[in-house]
């Protein structure tokens, strides 16, 4: 089940959602795969650092972080991959590498990729790697209020 603070605090802003359970799976393409979700659909979230804070990026899992356009982006040279190590206990609620697009409950700025705005829905792991989360992409722009900006590109290149 998705975290008790997700989930009440999707239910307390009145959104509407459904859970998607699914065999377990640990990245965001193989996800969208078992979901049946298009990978554009799928928003997978990863943590960076930005001159040391730790912060969301949220893009579609079919995409990947350029983070030279990130740097561009948000103005900052001092950008980095957060590690496992360095963001596991900023989410005592979810299972390592499961935290939902949710930085707002987590004290953390949360970029978007702009591709994701114009989804009009979007599936987010939510906190265990068996479950998603997926709703309106505007109710999830309404509650995280993220930064948007293109930063990222398509895998295959």
């Amino acid at each position: 089940m998705p975290s008790k603070k997700l989930k009440k605090y999707l239910d307390d802003n009145n959104i509407k959602y459904i859970i998607i359970r699914h065999s377990p799976a640990f990245t965001a393409q193989e996800v969208a795969g078992m979901a049946h979700i298009p990978g554009k659909d799928m928003a997978k979230t990863v943590i960076v650092s930005i001159q040391g804070k730790m912060a969301m990026v949220v893009i579609p899992a079919s995409l990947k972080i350029d983070f030279s356009l990130l740097k561009k982006v948000t103005g900052v040279n001092d950008i980095e991959l957060a590690t496992e190590e360095e963001f596991k206990y900023l989410f005592p609620d979810c299972e390592i590498g499961a935290m939902p697009p949710f930085g707002n409950l987590y004290d953390m700025d949360v970029w978007a990729e702009k591709s994701l705005t114009e989804e009009s829905e979007i599936a987010f792991t939510a906190c265990t790697h068996s479950e998603l989360v997926k709703m309106a992409y505007k109710d999830f722009e309404k509650l995280v209020k993220p930064k948007i900006g293109t930063f990222a590109l398509n895998i295959h290149i």
